[in-house]
């Protein structure tokens, strides 16, 4: 089994690099993101690899690093998600992201990755949920907080930050979890205007 790949990039398709290790040329389908960060023909790169053998063909599948890698099999444990949809999903949410999508529901983030429906969304949520923690992270009361603004029962000026922030453009899961952070530094007296002003510079970061 082929764990890991070092060689010189030959060339690109549309999912997939080819990657010159000793010339030999290995097709390697990889991320939309993974695919950005590689360098250009002729340069060296390295990825992980997951080697997937079936009885007709072997495929190459490649990550920046070991944590992409892992979400990538976590992802083929869910029914219904297969190797496309695992890529496609890690395109557009890093490790990070999506290990935060999942421990705070955001069920909208997941399901923007192509060919992921509402239902599949969920699903990767509640099958994934007691994994998330162990590769992001997420503190659970930032998550217990961003629980709280969601069913509308947050302390008023947490909720009010949080709708000015959403107010300003940001998507309303990524303004919870800035106010939350802030309301966790600035403590439970903090006004409305300091926790837009922390949660701003987090946003920023």
């Amino acid at each position: 089994m082929i764990g890991k790949l070092s060689g010189l990039v030959d060339s690109y398709g549309d999912d997939f690099v080819i990657l010159d290790v000793g010339g030999v040329g290995y097709i390697v389908s990889c991320s939309a993101r993974t695919l950005q960060n590689l360098p250009s023909p002729g340069e060296a790169a390295s990825l992980a690899i997951e080697t997937y053998v079936r009885e007709d063909q072997i495929r190459l599948f490649g990550f920046a690093g070991p944590e992409e890698k892992e979400w990538f099999r976590l992802l083929m444990l869910v029914q219904g998600v297969g190797a496309k949809v695992a890529l496609n999903i890690l395109s557009v949410l890093t490790p990070g992201e999506l290990a935060s999508a999942i421990a705070f529901k955001d069920v909208t983030a997941i399901s923007r990755a192509n060919g992921v429906g509402k239902r599949l969304a969920e699903r990767v949520v509640q099958e994934l949920k007691d994994k998330a923690p162990a590769f992001a992270s997420v503190d659970p009361a930032v998550v217990t907080l961003v629980g709280q603004v969601a069913e509308r029962n947050a302390p008023k000026p947490v909720a009010d930050a949080v709708s000015a922030l959403t107010n300003l453009g940001y998507p309303q899961i990524r303004a919870s979890a800035a106010v939350a952070t802030a309301h966790r530094e600035a403590g439970e007296d903090a006004t409305t205007e300091r926790l837009i002003r922390l949660a701003l510079k987090e946003l920023a970061q």
